[in-house]
């Protein structure tokens, strides 16, 4: 690789004519003053901006000048580089090339930093400029404390391979800031809150640790090959839940809570034995961010309004169905915060109790002591409540309890594992519940689901092709006329394409055609009829119209319609 050419900053900038004498002798006199590099002193003190500077440089230098914001990064590629040297740099691979590897750098006129990088690679350099802070950013979004954890599960492997003494001892070391397992936790805990995961699974295997954490639904894993550290950490997180740290034989759960990165952490905690130890499961909820109100879920203005009008109603059943993970309890905390007022008594029945909320008489279910659903419901109505909250209609009697409570003046809120609305029905007659109960008391269904949202940041366009046109068109006339965005992968996505998910909503209300439908014990007349009601849009359609927005891709909307025709295991 050539030399760059040597070249003075300050009368390159004045050759351009975007600064002058005055402005480079006030820029030397901060660079004096600072210790900071004159391109830095000079974009701090607005004399010409970041961009500027460094497209003049890239283009003296002849080096490319890369916007990483819209750069899709090799996660491998970028480990190559120990992340130490990289931060020390501020650089980071990009690409391989047939001459040698493309090095992003925030400063490609450092010849000592260029010379120290191809020695580490032991390839060419080809430098390439790129904006400091958003260097910086993907450096966070690479490296995600891994080396970090490494480390320190490479030290505390070191420790049980030298220590005469139990791994349970060494987990409950009262010198928690010191304990390289407290650290590792610690480590594991900022990462996950960091990239906002909503579960993280510990699982040891023969040879190696392997820890995967859930974001927007898809798990993301890193490998440890210090295998006894499991041992350590799930003792220590036994101990954390206030479990039993000698029982490994039986599966265990509990719950503990920590602050993270200025995070309040509410972690609910399954262990389970498996062939080379104990897996563990965290659910984590950030009760930082309290309970999201349902302008926040996604609803569309017509489909929110109706809801609100359905459970404010004096009594009746409403009822939010899905599948696991589709967000069913995040949309009924939503409604019961709406409806928590000082005039209004509310009772939940749930397993378990995610958010505390003021002013709610919250009971956690314990079927070991014979607390199930049911009998806490019958309790409930002895308590003179307004609204009652089921966590789940599971079986026959709560369901039954469920319908005549609603029948005799309470607003029953409560979920149920179902396909869609339509089938909701279908699913109450199969658990036993006579008919007319059903119609008497049963207002409405809203079923939903979970898509992602397509990265802001690097979407890109998408035509569909001739498969995906003619999916669109049996699906509804006209849609594949609509421009479509497709996912990209950026260091803002975690080269995914996508942040963040939103929910998917289809609201069925109990109109007098659809309760006499359901009296003539003809579900296919149901069907039909529910199907035809103004205003009802399917939650396949519902997702199509995100991704005509650009919020979604289309992947998303077929994945949402695959799960509707293969239905829901329950």
């Amino acid at each position: 690789m050539e030399a760059p050419k040597k070249v003075r900053l300050g009368d390159l900038l004045q050759e351009k004519g975007l600064i002058n004498e005055t402005q480079l002798m006030q820029a030397l006199a901060e660079q004096k003053r600072t210790g900071k590099k004159l391109g830095r002193a000079i974009t701090d003190l607005g004399l010409v901006n970041e961009d500027e500077l460094l497209s003049v440089l890239a283009g003296h230098l002849n080096y490319p000048f890369i916007d990483l914001s819209r750069y899709r990064i090799n996660q491998a590629l970028a480990l190559r580089l120990p992340e130490t040297t990289a931060r020390r740099y501020r650089c980071l691979v990009l690409s391989e090339e047939q001459n040698g590897l493309l090095v992003g750098m925030s400063d490609p006129m450092d010849l000592m930093a260029i010379d120290d990088l191809q020695r580490i690679l032991k390839l060419p350099i080809m430098p390439a400029f790129v904006r400091e802070q958003e260097l910086l950013e993907v450096l966070d979004a690479v490296y995600r404390r891994q080396e970090q954890m490494a480390s320190i599960a490479g030290e505390l492997e070191g420790e049980l391979l030298s220590s005469d003494f139990d791994i349970d001892e060494m987990a409950m070391s009262t010198d928690v800031n010191e304990a390289p397992v407290v650290r590792l936790l610690q480590s594991l805990f900022e990462d996950a809150v960091q990239i906002k995961a909503s579960d993280i699974h510990i699982e040891p295997e023969e040879n190696q640790l392997r820890i995967r954490l859930r974001v927007d639904g898809e798990l993301q894993e890193q490998v440890m090959k210090e295998r006894r550290v499991a041992s350590a950490l799930v003792s220590r997180l036994k101990i954390m839940s206030g479990l039993d740290i000698s029982e490994k034989r039986l599966p265990q759960d509990g719950r503990f809570n920590i602050r993270v990165l200025h995070h309040n952490i509410d972690v609910r905690l399954s262990t389970m034995p498996v062939q080379f130890g104990e897996s563990v499961v965290m659910r984590l909820l950030d009760q930082t961010s309290g309970i999201l109100h349902l302008e926040a879920l996604g609803m569309p203005q017509d489909l929110q309004s109706r809801f609100e009008y359905l459970i404010h109603r004096p009594h009746g059943l409403v009822l939010v169905t899905g599948p696991t993970g589709s967000g069913k309890t995040t949309s009924l905390y939503a409604a019961l915060s709406l409806l928590n007022q000082p005039e209004k008594k509310i009772i939940t029945a749930e397993d378990p109790i995610e958010y505390r909320l003021p002013r709610v008489n919250q009971v956690q279910v314990n079927n070991k002591v014979g607390l199930d659903f049911a009998t806490v419901l019958r309790a409930s109505l002895r308590q003179d409540p307004d609204i009652v909250l089921i966590g789940e209609m599971r079986d026959h009697e709560t369901a039954e309890i469920a319908l005549r409570a609603a029948m005799t003046g309470h607003m029953v809120l409560s979920t149920l594992h179902t396909n869609d609305a339509v089938s909701t029905v279908a699913r109450l007659l199969d658990m036993g519940v006579d008919r007319y109960l059903v119609a008497s008391s049963l207002r409405a269904v809203m079923a939903q689901r979970l898509i992602k949202k397509l990265c802001v940041h690097c979407r890109r366009t998408h035509e569909p092709d001739s498969q995906e046109k003619a999916w669109l068109e049996n699906l509804e006339a006209g849609s594949s006329a609509a421009v479509f965005h497709a996912a990209n992968g950026c260091h803002r996505c975690h080269n995914t394409g996508y942040q963040g998910r939103i929910g998917v909503y289809e609201l069925l209300e109990m109109s007098p055609q659809l309760v006499t439908a359901l009296r003539t014990d003809r579900q296919q007349d149901f069907a039909d009829a529910a199907l035809q009601q103004p205003g009802f849009r399917s939650l396949a359609l519902r997702a199509l119209d995100f991704a005509r927005e650009g919020i979604t891709s289309l992947d998303e909307v077929f994945r949402v319609s695959a799960t509707l025709d293969e239905g829901v295991d329950v």
